[in-house]
């Protein structure tokens, strides 16, 4: 008797906005490098609003939540700017997908290539070894709470109950190698405490250290000795600072990738850090490289193929080890020639 093959996994492709569709291309071309996947596109953001007057259709997240994997590019751009709440924004398309896919987690890697040691606005010695992860909730805290106007006053609150705070200690926890940096504000904020000592119990159950710090002293030490950290945990407000701190390390947006995950139940997805660029759309000079590393994100926490998302990740180490440089690096390769790189060491 033969064996049956293996079904190809199904990844759903949202190339959205700008130079999305590019990047897109380069990674599809990557992922045909890899293995054998089932790719199937769909419009998200600007380009679902101008197709269907909304920024993510019903069937668009009928069709991500039926894939193993959901590959975003870019959303957004000038053309969609709008401060009339009644029209729809690219962006809704994104916090759509988000809580339709039931996604609290997201995970921001920072590990700055050795090639790239000197494009930081930091010393070399200072960022030499770093290698952290910014865990942060998604679903909770002030952007979600309760927010009005009223005359001259406005207000927002911020809510968090235990069990928004012990699921994503959990997804921190399970992702640590040394120790989890716990980040709150916890000499202030009620929900602070209550986060300080809801992870305390999760560590409990857990073998991995444990240190609390507060969120201004954690934004200097993040610039001031980066490699001391491994996982960082925190909420949303304090997360999305965070991880764009963090992100410029490296010395380029242009270079990070992003995962969002849910409980494991559905699809993870899986996008650069860096906008649309639409400044830069269909000349051929957009940076793949963040979303080739979402890509072995994808592979890693969504498709549990840990030896392929290593050799992705040690194929853009190579090409930038051997002068790859696209403008936002200095250089001018185009993005042709960057994904031909990362190929020819794949």
């Amino acid at each position: 008797m033969g064996e049956f093959a293996p079904v190809p996994a199904r990844i759903a492709t949202l190339p959205g906005d700008g130079i999305g569709p590019e990047i897109t291309s380069a990674a599809e071309r990557v992922l045909e490098a890899v293995g054998e996947f089932e790719l199937e596109e769909h419009l998200v953001g600007g380009a679902s609003i101008d197709a269907h007057g909304t920024a993510l259709t019903d069937e668009v997240l009928e069709a991500c939540r039926s894939s193993d994997a959901v590959l975003l590019a870019a959303v957004g751009g000038p053309k969609w700017d709008t401060t009339d709440p009644d029209r729809p924004r690219p962006e809704q398309g994104l916090l759509a997908l988000r809580k339709g896919l039931g996604l609290f987690a997201n995970l921001r890697p920072v590990r700055p290539s050795a090639a790239l040691l000197d494009a930081s606005p930091l010393k070399r010695e200072l960022i030499e070894g770093t290698d952290l992860l910014v865990v942060r909730e998604l679903t909770g805290g002030i952007y979600f709470g309760d927010r009005g106007l009223e005359g001259d006053t406005a207000h927002d609150t911020c809510v968090y109950s235990e069990g928004e705070i012990e699921r994503i200690a959990r997804v921190a926890f399970g992702l640590a190698r040394r120790k989890v940096t716990s980040v709150d504000k916890a000499n202030i904020l009620e929900t602070s405490r209550l986060w300080r000592k809801t992870v305390e119990r999760v560590a409990a159950d857990e073998d991995k250290p444990l240190e609390h710090m507060l969120v201004d002293n954690a934004a200097m030490q993040l610039v001031s000795r980066p490699a001391e950290f491994d996982v960082v945990l925190t909420e949303n407000m304090f997360g999305d600072i965070l991880s764009d701190e963090a992100a410029m390390l490296t010395g380029s947006l242009g270079m990070l990738p992003s995962a969002s995950l849910g409980d494991g139940s559905g699809p993870g997805l899986f996008e650069p850090v860096h906008g649309s660029a639409p400044d830069i759309a269909g000349i051929g000079t957009a940076n793949p490289l963040a979303m080739f590393g979402s890509v072995a994100l994808m592979l890693r926490h969504g498709l549990a193929m840990e030896a392929e998302a290593s050799a992705l990740e040690s194929a853009i180490d190579s090409a930038l080890g051997d002068g790859l440089r696209t403008p936002d690096l200095g250089g001018n390769a185009t993005t042709e020639a960057a994904t031909r790189a990362v190929l020819a060491n794949l």
